[in-house]
């Protein structure tokens, strides 16, 4: 089910200028009458349960989706079924982004944890910013960092060893949590292993062993999904290949 087949009961009433990640959403840098603009847009903010789609693969285009709480991940399917993580996503971050040029989802958007979305209309989206230059300033700043990732994970495949891409997958949650007022230190993974490993292009034997490597080296200690960093620098170091030992 996706969210477009969720009842209007699920009906939110929070406004953007009231949004506790207002300050990495959409609306960042607009002026307090641009934002009440935006905001008429979102006429329903749904919840989404975890485990459901928010969107499939091949689903028209009709909404993108800033994330308010909780957490997703995007995925496609091989042809042999099999699933690629293409990415995690948190609040404050956009879905949806992916149906743009061909006004249909290239991939499958799942809620991690009971999560809320602020849904807004492409097409109006689309009106609004054409009056807005600093709008269309946003959305073509989130497109040029989509742009940006998926560059960065074709230099963190084709270049890191395992270890590597696991210190760096956690260096980002890091970053990317403290960003939004979480400790940069300890903090709980929403994803399973498996999942990190089909983002990050290794297999789940891999992964474990990886963060194994890690704890011995002093790094980081991960129980279950709790995670704990005691060597920030070091792990920065990893990732810039300063102990690059390859066989």
């Amino acid at each position: 089910m996706s969210v477009n087949q969720l009842h209007p009961a699920n009906r939110l009433t929070v406004s953007c200028a009231q949004c506790t990640v207002l300050g990495l959403c959409l609306p960042l840098g607009l002026s307090a009458e641009e934002a009440k603009l935006l905001d008429r847009l979102i006429v329903q903010r749904f919840k989404v349960k975890k485990g459901a789609a928010l969107y499939h693969a091949g689903d028209q285009l009709r909404s993108l989706y800033a994330v308010r709480v909780g957490s997703f991940k995007t995925s496609v399917l091989s042809i042999d079924g099999r699933e690629q993580v293409t990415g995690f996503q948190m609040p404050g971050e956009t879905l949806g982004l992916d149906a743009i040029s061909t006004d249909q989802h290239a991939c499958n958007a799942l809620a991690l944890e009971d999560s809320e979305v602020c849904p807004i209309p492409f097409s109006q989206l689309e009106r609004l910013a054409r009056e807005l230059p600093s709008l269309q300033h946003n959305l073509n700043k989130r497109l040029s960092r989509q742009i940006v990732q998926d560059h960065d994970m074709l230099m963190m495949l084709g270049n890191m060893n395992a270890d590597e891409r696991l210190a760096a997958f956690l260096l980002n949650m890091s970053q990317r949590l403290n960003l939004r007022g979480y400790s940069s230190r300890e903090f709980v993974l929403k994803m399973r292993r498996d999942e990190i490993g089909s983002f990050l292009g290794l297999r789940l034997e891999t992964v474990c062993r990886g963060i194994a490597n890690l704890r011995e080296h002093g790094l980081v200690e991960v129980t279950r999904r709790d995670v704990k960093i005691h060597n920030m620098d070091g792990l920065k170091q990893l990732v810039a290949g300063c102990n690059r030992h390859r066989s």
